[in-house]
C-alpha cells in the first residue's frame, strides 16, 4: 500500500514509513537501505524520528556504534521531552 501511496503523493515521510512497514515485513536491514537511500538524497536530515527509526533497525541488527550515533543524532533534534527521554533510555541500553 506505501508503493501506491508514494506513487500518488509522493514525499519523503511516505517513504520513511514504507521503510518502517518494509522492515516489518523483509527486516531491519532492508528498512535501514531504504533510510539511508532517503538520507543520500538529502531528505529528512533534520527529522528526529528518521534517525530513531535508523537507529532502531542498527540496534535490532546488532549495530551498537552505528545505532549509537544515530539515537544521537535523533535527541540533537528532538525538542519534546518525552521523546528525549526515550531516546535517553535507548543510548542507555546500548551502553557505551
Amino acid at each position: 500500500l506505501y508503493d501506491i501511496l508514494q506513487k500518488a503523493d509522493p514525499s519523503p515521510v511516505i517513504a520513511l514509513n514504507r521503510a518502517a512497514a518494509i522492515a516489518m515485513r523483509d527486516g531491519p536491514a532492508a528498512g535501514l537501505a531504504l533510510i539511508d537511500a532517503i538520507f543520500a538524497r538529502g531528505e529528512l536530515l533534520d527529522y528526529h524520528l528518521a534517525h530513531s527509526a535508523r537507529a532502531d533497525f542498527c540496534r535490532r541488527l546488532g549495530w551498537a556504534t552505528d545505532a549509537r550515533a544515530s539515537y544521537l543524532q535523533a535527541l540533537s533534534l528532538t525538542r519534546q521531552e518525552p521523546e528525549r527521554r526515550f531516546i535517553e533510555r535507548r543510548l542507555a541500553e546500548l551502553g557505551e
